[in-house]
């Protein structure tokens, strides 16, 4: 008897799509010999982790690499995290103009830990790393110039740090009688207040005061009390 067994091949399983920043920082993590610990693609944007004590080879690599050629640095920013055992991250924005894209490192920054300063690699981050030693506190080493940038010489504190008070420290005006600007500790006219969006008219739940002369009615003209709405 003749074998009517028809043979059937498996189905072809579709490939995945995978999305090119997705490729790339895999690609990235694959050849970062450990400078790159992961990363991410979310909203559209790469980001990769890196180890900032690397930072400088990671940006070399980077910019010479023909993959990614991000060639232009186009920001270096900090954001602290003040319950965090490293306190702070190191952000950085490159962008390729030959390959027309994005590319974001983040690195985790302990309060006392030195930075490695990026200009050797992008001499334009010179300004950004002052900016964020002025801002943040953080010290990167290395660095040519490493100055205040926005606020003036005898300036305390670090203004973008999360436990800088919202008065500041000191406060500058000119002073006629010395014909100079002079710094002097903060002094508030008035406390700060608590601010409710509550109506005039309406009242609210709870007793102000003097709220208990209007349960008390006039004798002398007769008036019966008048309910009290806030209590």
């Amino acid at each position: 008897m003749a074998d009517t067994t028809v043979e059937t091949t498996p189905e072809q399983v579709p490939a995945v799509a995978v999305h090119p920043l997705d490729a790339l920082g895999a690609s990235i993590v694959a050849r970062g010999q450990g400078a790159v610990l992961s990363h991410e693609v979310t909203n559209g944007e790469l980001t990769i982790h890196v180890d900032i004590q690397r930072i400088v080879e990671t940006l070399a690599f980077l910019r010479a690499d023909s993959s990614c050629q991000f060639s232009l640095i186009v920001d270096i920013t900090a954001v602290d995290w003040p319950g965090r055992a490293k306190r702070f991250d190191m952000v950085y924005h490159l962008l390729s103009m030959y390959q027309n894209r994005r590319i974001r490192l983040k690195a985790q920054v302990g309060e006392e830990e030195m930075v490695p300063s990026a200009t050797s690699v992008f001499p334009g981050a010179n300004w950004f790393e002052r900016e964020v030693f002025d801002m943040f506190g953080l010290v990167f080493s290395g660095h040519p110039d490493l100055r205040r940038l926005l606020t003036d010489y005898g300036f305390r504190g670090h203004p973008l740090r999360k436990d800088f008070p919202l008065t500041g420290h000191n406060e500058v005006r000119y002073d006629e009688v010395q014909k100079r600007v002079i710094y002097e500790p903060v002094r508030l006219t008035q406390e700060w207040r608590q601010f409710d969006f509550l109506s005039p008219w309406e009242g609210g739940a709870f007793a102000l005061p003097g709220d208990e002369k209007a349960d008390v009615g006039d004798p002398q003209k007769g008036l019966p009390a008048t309910p009290n709405k806030n209590r």
